[in-house]
């Protein structure tokens, strides 16, 4: 077939005679250190293209890679050749033709030994193109060019790169207008062949451009591989994502979310991490942004934490962590403009309706006067849950129902336990016959469930410590009277046959009472140390003053400076107490 006989068919689809054509001109393109190459090349280049455009129309039009490959059996040998050869390959539209032919032929689902044999080979002939340091025809053109090879391969890279970003968003803005999903099996392609580049610098832009695909696609969506493969390097810091990119990754991977928030959930929460530096992990996690730009994460995030706080309901670094994080997602909720962000309640769509606004209404945005009434009026909103729950119960041991309702309020308010640390301030300076509502809030928050009907007694026994408290901090005269002491004390050691009071609440009561009592400051830090030293739980006193400290330092806080004093002398006592040399002493 002669040249005049390939420009007369070059309106029609692309036939055997011109296929055998162009592949015998690809054969003899494979010297491109030629002058006769170069020339005959440059004289071919224009109607090459447009070849390889009908090429990219009777690939499209087939139903899948092996109907293409019966069509075209000599397809595979000529493209395979083109995209070696430096000279073809140098010139930007030509190998943006071939890139697409390639994309066009992977094959998402291969269904047969042919398609995955093609989907390799695409595979291999991608990343050659963009990396290969070894090929012989690139060699001979760098040495007429005088380019470094280094230099040479990371133009192609970034140009191959920038020729798969420009027709990833020319056709999703395509489709976009048409109100249609991607063209089929493009973007899934892309983000396939962009695997063995995903720790590459130079294919970022490409990187960004595929996290930027919308989510609801219901056509299309990103290779699980690349995801994995983009997780992978990301968690292991092989890999430098911009802050949209992290979160696109997340909308796009849930596996990638739910290890990210295990990971930070557990490094956070081990042994040596104190309140500031949990802050300072969730804060630098994006998390919180995350969360507060898109309430799909928020709710997967929310969920995750559900489950974990079922399997630890007494664990307080646990709850901590659920605390601070919601402090954290709410500050970056406030910072959004009201017309971008969700309402409460689709971030929380399984709390009870009626205790979001208070329970999220913080404690400075009510008037100081007004802050008892205001946890009281919670308190009994949560003692009607539970009342409910048990009467639903006492009818149907099966119901299931009341036990989550009670649950979703009980996590709420572990979410925001600000209002639990303003109760206990309260108790503080509450008199005997307005304790009651306060010391039921607390004791929830500490024992939410009930189990074999100790509610009640656990009730009691906060009564019993609150009253220990208010009778040691009521009393200036020294000594400190011991029964008050000792019964005190006696509530914080276990008993095996009886059901416990948890630790945490005893000791958050001394704490508060030791820094906003009137007590002087030694008789508090006297008091506070001989509990800790004969409890043996200076670790959880200095974490109860650590919280208190970094509530009492945070955004609306009006604590005096009398207070926030005494509280960092009693947590350098009881800190100072615990380090080794002076447990030697």
């Amino acid at each position: 077939m002669n040249e005049l006989q390939v420009q007369q068919t070059a309106q029609c689809f692309p036939n055997d005679q011109e296929m055998s054509f162009w592949l015998d001109k690809a054969i003899a393109w494979d010297q491109p250190d030629s002058p006769n190459t170069r020339k005959d090349i440059s004289l071919h280049l224009n109607r090459l293209r447009d070849f390889l455009k009908q090429l990219l129309t009777e690939i499209n039009n087939e139903s899948s890679t092996t109907e293409t490959m019966n069509r075209l059996p000599l397809l595979g040998q000529f493209l395979g050749r083109l995209c070696w050869n430096p000279l073809v390959t140098a010139e930007g539209a030509s190998r943006g033709l071939l890139l697409q032919c390639l994309w066009s032929l992977y094959s998402e689902y291969p269904s047969n030994a042919v398609e995955r044999k093609a989907n390799q080979w695409i595979q291999k002939v991608l990343c050659h193109l963009a990396t290969d340091e070894e090929d012989s025809a690139a060699m001979a053109l760098m040495k007429h060019l005088g380019v470094p090879s280094k230099e040479y391969h990371l133009k192609v890279l970034k140009r191959v790169v920038t020729r798969m970003q420009d027709s990833i968003v020319n056709q999703c803005s395509q489709s976009s207008s048409r109100n249609q999903g991607c063209s089929c099996g493009s973007i899934w392609a892309a983000s396939e062949a962009c695997v063995p580049l995903i720790t590459c610098p130079e294919a970022s832009p490409l990187i960004g451009a595929l996290l930027q695909q919308p989510v609801t696609c219901i056509r299309e969506g990103l290779s699980e591989n690349f995801l994995d493969a983009l997780h992978s390097a990301y968690s292991r810091c092989g890999l430098l994502l911009d802050e949209q990119a992290v979160v696109s990754l997340w909308c796009h991977s849930l596996p990638s979310l739910e290890e990210t928030v295990l990971s930070l959930l557990e490094s956070a929460t081990a042994g040596g991490s104190t309140p500031n530096k949990m802050e300072e992990q969730i804060t630098k996690s994006l998390l919180p942004n995350a969360c507060a730009q898109h309430c799909s994460i928020f709710l997967v995030v929310n969920d995750i934490f559900r489950t974990v706080l079922k399997q630890a309901e007494r664990n307080e670094c646990v709850k901590d962590f659920f605390q601070t994080f919601t402090k954290c997602f709410l500050r970056e909720l406030s910072q959004l403009q009201p017309q971008t962000s969700a309402s409460l309640k689709a971030f929380f769509p399984q709390s009870p309706p009626s205790l979001l606004i208070p329970l999220f209404t913080m404690p400075s945005e009510v008037p100081q006067e007004g802050l008892k009434n205001h946890l009281m009026w919670v308190s009994r909103s949560l003692q009607r849950l539970t009342e409910e729950e048990e009467e639903e119960e006492d009818s149907d041991s099966r119901n299931i129902r009341g036990n989550r309702k009670v649950f979703e309020a009980w996590f709420l308010l572990v979410q925001c336990a600000h209002w639990v640390q303003v109760a206990v301030q309260l108790l503080v300076t509450s008199a005997p016959e307005d304790s009651g509502s306060l010391l039921w809030l607390l004791t929830f928050y500490h024992h939410p469930t009930n189990r074999w009907h100790h509610r009640a007694s656990q009730l009691i026994q906060a009564r019993a410590a609150w009253f220990h408290l208010y009778s040691l901090f009521s009393i200036v005269a020294h000594p400190l009277p011991a029964d008050h002491l000792q019964s005190f004390i006696s509530l914080l050691l276990p008993k095996p046959q009886q059901s416990s009071l948890a630790p945490s609440l005893t000791l958050n009561l001394l704490v508060n009472f030791a820094a906003f009592g009137q007590l002087p400051q030694s008789t508090s830090t006297e008091i506070i140390q001989k509990v800790a030293d004969q409890s043996g739980l200076q670790d959880e006193t200095t974490r109860v003053l650590s919280l208190l400290r970094l509530r009492l330092n945070g955004r609306g806080s009006v604590a005096s400076d009398r207070v926030c004093l005494r509280i960092e002398e009693l947590h350098n006592t009881i800190k100072n107490k615990c380090k080794p040399d002076a447990l030697a002493d």
